[in-house]
């Protein structure tokens, strides 16, 4: 038994949840991966999947397995590489998770030179503004913004941007720009429904805190849409400077009660609880701090330094 091919097989298996699919993956017939399994298993002396005509279960014994099969991959991969001594030499895929909005304005864009920088390497963007489950999609690493409290995963912030209330010169020219917090009660506010949104606005300014219940006819779920409400005049918005980039260099959108401030947002590497961050996944969050860097003169996102918080965030 080649015990380090098993390994990567049950990985493979107990990641993808079924014979078939690791085949798949794999590019082996079912067959073999199967009778990898069953070996492994039995050099071991203990069931590490526990089989129905539905699905495999790892059992106690295969989910620790797991967990050490999976770090002695990743630590395997990470000698080859310093063995080699050049990141240009990353292979294979990462996979990604990041929110619709901001992959589709600072990501992606800038994909053609991550690609360049790695040839032998391919990404895979999972794109959702809810937070995916890292371990059972396969994820490697994800970009999540706001509030990570009740996160059990790994996780390093690489950025904080600013928010603002933002729309457009055409709903200002007809419904007049509000001067102080409480006169947003008499404007239209598009409400975003998902975590860190919602109808409560709070500011301050000079030690005053102030929190607004604002009213809107539009709620939306996911942050295109709250871009193109407001680029449709529909109302105004708070959104991170992230989200309106482009228009803000151009005047198609507009800043209000720049006096006031919001709270920050912050953006986050976050990684499976239990792995060490893979080569891959650590060269795709440096590229993402880079490209915050170039975009910094414009939206003000303001990189973390080097090394700054890094933890395991545990539930609160």
């Amino acid at each position: 038994m080649d015990r380090f091919a098993s390994f990567d097989t049950f990985v493979t298996v107990y990641e993808t949840g079924s014979f078939s699919a690791a085949a798949r993956k794999l590019a082996v017939g079912q067959p073999a991966v199967s009778k990898s399994v069953a070996l492994l298993e039995s050099h071991l002396g203990t069931r590490l999947l526990t089989r129905s005509s539905r699905k495999l279960v790892p059992t106690e014994a295969g989910h620790r397995f797991y967990m050490h099969a999976r770090q002695a991959i990743e630590a395997a991969a990470a000698a080859e590489l310093a063995a080699r001594g050049s990141a240009a030499n990353l292979r294979g895929q990462v996979s990604v998770s990041a929110a619709t909005t901001f992959a589709r304005l600072h990501i992606i864009p800038r994909l053609p030179l991550f690609l360049a920088q790695h040839p032998e390497l391919s990404v895979d963007i999972q794109l959702d503004d809810g937070n995916v489950d890292l371990f059972a999609e396969g994820v490697e690493v994800a970009l999540r913004m706001g509030d990570l409290a009740d996160s059990g995963l790994t996780a390093q912030r690489i950025a904080r941007g600013r928010r603002a209330v933002v729309g457009t010169p055409a709903y200002f020219e007809v419904r007049g720009e509000p001067r102080v917090p409480q006169e947003l009660m008499a404007h239209e506010a598009i409400v975003y429904s998902r975590g860190g949104g919602g109808a409560n606005w709070s500011f301050q300014r000079e030690g005053i805190d102030v929190s607004v219940a604002v009213h809107g006819r539009v709620t939306v779920s996911v942050s295109e849409g709250v871009r193109a409400a407001v680029l449709a005049g529909v109302g105004l918005a708070i959104a991170s400077e992230w989200m309106f980039s482009p228009e803000l260099a151009s005047g198609e959108v507009r800043r209000v009660l720049t006096d006031w401030s919001l709270p920050s947002i912050d953006l986050w590497a976050v990684y499976p609880a239990g792995r060490m961050a893979t080569a891959r996944a650590r060269a795709f969050v440096e590229f993402v701090r880079e490209s915050l860097d170039v975009d910094d003169g414009q939206v003000n996102a303001a990189p973390a330094p080097q090394g700054a918080v890094a933890a395991v965030l545990r539930p609160s």
